[in-house]
């Protein structure tokens, strides 16, 4: 019988296979799909871009995301289309607002579109681990969000190239039942490409997230939308401004921040701004990695939106001048971990440096498979090569649980069929706490 694609990664055969090949095909599913094309089910088709109505009233505060500044303050950005005031009432009590921050808006345009007021508002000091209540420019509507930790555990939700499709809407609602702390994005937010409008689409739908919980995140491709008379990163930068001036950086497209009372440390790299030896990002870097203390910041991750490791046929080797310039700075630095997204699927590398596995390298993840309406990169090299540990082509996302000083919890949740299902998970020990690596 002529087998038929897209079972386990393998040929789905008839009756007449053999009971030996039967068993190696069981073997293969139970043991967690370490088959050279790690594809455990019916590969799901892609689903229709979502359309999400602004709501009504000019002064209505939509779009609301929240982000990170320093150790126990945070950004709130919204939109409105009318000129009302950037406040921010907010208490700990819902509808008591005991404190109240002011800041400033602005918009931008781009070709025939002009986007709505963007406001821009940090409020704090807050408490950790606290739920805050809050308005957005005297609207009535009230919001909440709940501080990270000042200490380990945390818990990270890793989700790349997201977009906005049904597939999207399912990652977004996993996530939010995972009890995460604060959100990782290594770019690629709405693909929008161009069509400013689906940036304003993107921004309703995760508002229900990001307006919770903190959304730190870096660019993508997608993000660029170059034209001429029009810079690189328009509405990106207008529209997701991260706290890049409190690590030293001159540019919205690569910083670093601590979390956990600076148990962990996260840098978010720009691999689409000038990252060459002696450019701004690569001096930038060194002097970010040097202010490092492994005694008190046991865990150091990186983010990056092309992946430097990667065994899917999509996007072969574009990470790979990135890779040339830094990789060797993170590797000095004992960086714990490096997450991709770009390539949409999702796959998991042993330590390595310089291409080949070494106990002190930082494991790569690739998790670019958040829902976007390109669909699935299904096609892998094969054999597999021996650093790549787990590879699959599906929708989902990733978390991060940092448990302690020296263990940490990795776990890979596909979307199968609307449910959240553990796909792929490893135990973490920190390069800091790793004998032969603490050293640097």
């Amino acid at each position: 019988m002529a087998p038929s694609p897209h079972y386990c990664g393998l040929p789905r055969w008839g009756a007449s296979s053999t009971p030996l090949l039967s068993l190696v095909l069981a073997g293969i599913f139970l043991l967690g799909c370490s088959a050279p094309r790690a594809l455990c089910y019916e590969r799901p088709p892609a689903r229709a871009v979502l359309t999400i109505p602004p709501p009504a009233g000019d002064a209505t505060p939509q779009q609301v995301h929240i982000s990170m500044v320093g150790a126990d303050k945070m950004r709130v950005s919204w939109i409105t289309v009318a000129n009302v005031p950037s406040t921010v009432d907010y208490g700990t009590s819902s509808g008591v607002y005991t404190s109240s921050a002011s800041g400033s808006s602005s918009k931008y345009t781009y070709i025939l579109y002009t986007s709505g007021r963007i406001h821009d508002v940090v409020i704090g000091p807050l408490l950790p681990s606290t739920i805050y209540y809050y308005r957005c420019s005297n609207a009535t509507k009230e919001f909440s969000l709940k501080t990270p930790p000042a200490q380990l555990p945390i818990k990270f939700a890793v989700v790349g190239d997201p977009g906005q499709t049904g597939w999207t809407k399912t990652t977004l609602d996993h996530v939010a039942a995972s009890g995460y702390d604060v959100l990782l994005l290594p770019g690629d937010l709405s693909y929008a490409d161009y069509f400013q409008s689906l940036w304003d689409s993107f921004g309703l739908l995760v508002e229900p997230l990001a307006s919770q919980r903190p959304w730190m995140v870096t660019e993508g491709n997608h993000e660029i939308e170059w034209l001429p008379l029009i810079e690189s990163f328009r509405a990106y930068n207008a529209r997701w401004r991260m706290p890049y001036e409190l690590s030293g950086s001159s540019s919205n497209l690569y910083y670093s921040f601590d979390a956990a009372g600076g148990a962990v440390h996260v840098i978010m790299l720009g691999s689409y701004t000038d990252f060459a030896v002696g450019t701004a990002q690569y001096n930038w870097l060194i002097g970010d990695l040097g202010k490092i203390n492994r005694q008190t910041t046991p865990w150091v991750v990186a983010l990056i939106h092309a992946p430097w490791y990667n065994t899917n046929y999509a996007h072969q080797n574009e990470g790979e001048p990135m890779r040339l310039a830094m990789e060797g700075l993170l590797y000095k630095a004992r960086v714990d971990v490096v997450f991709a997204g770009h390539v949409h699927a999702y796959e998991r590398f042993d330590r390595v440096n310089l291409k080949q596995q070494d106990k002190c390298g930082p494991v790569h993840i690739t998790v670019g498979d958040g829902g976007n309406r390109e669909g699935l990169a299904s096609a892998y090299i094969s054999p597999k090569p021996a650093i790549s540990l787990f590879r699959e082509a599906s929708f989902g996302h990733g978390q991060f649980n940092v448990v302690n000083m020296t263990h940490a919890r990795w776990t890979w949740h596909r979307n199968s069929n609307d449910i959240s299902v553990v796909g792929d998970g490893v135990w973490l020990t920190s390069l800091a706490a790793t004998p032969g690596c603490s050293g640097v």
